[in-house]
């Protein structure tokens, strides 16, 4: 496992944005077009959604964002390890921070939307190994069958 500097992000780096087009581009590879919740950058850059990035050196490693519901909770978005830091720790450390950073501001509970689908079993094994579990639909997701919801109590 690497040492990633993580910090908050302004989303205006090319590294970031390519990042964010291949988690767009896995998303709709492997989820109905109509399950897609991945955020664009735009909307990553709306009030209540604070980006941070992993960095490697020079070498962005990984992405996430946390989105405030409300007072008490708040939301992972666009997580992604970049492809030569998949198996490296990367996810574990933004995961790790966004959980840590929501504590720090005070919300009582995490949660995040995933599908159901083989693709998405690394992000699932990821999720549960830091003490997420599966939990009903929150927000605009749906029990459709296709997305799995998860939280965590902090």
């Amino acid at each position: 496992m690497g040492e990633y500097r993580i910090r908050e992000d302004d989303l205006a780096g090319h590294e970031v944005a390519e990042l964010l087009k291949l988690h767009l581009a896995w998303a709709h590879t492997y989820s109905p077009a109509c399950k897609v919740h991945a955020l664009l950058i735009e909307k990553l850059r709306e009030p209540g959604v604070t980006f941070f990035a992993a960095w490697d050196g020079e070498h962005l490693a990984a992405v996430g964002a946390l989105k405030r519901i409300d007072d008490r909770r708040a939301e992972i978005k666009s997580m992604r390890a970049a492809p030569a830091y998949r198996g490296k720790g990367a996810g574990d450390a933004i995961l790790r921070h966004l959980r840590t950073e929501a504590r720090a501001r005070g919300y009582a509970w995490l949660g995040l939307e995933t599908g159901r689908s083989a693709a998405f079993q690394p992000a699932r094994s990821l999720y549960r190994k830091l003490g997420f579990s599966e939990c009903p639909a929150f927000g605009d997701y749906q029990d459709d069958g296709f997305s799995l919801c998860m939280g965590l109590l902090l």
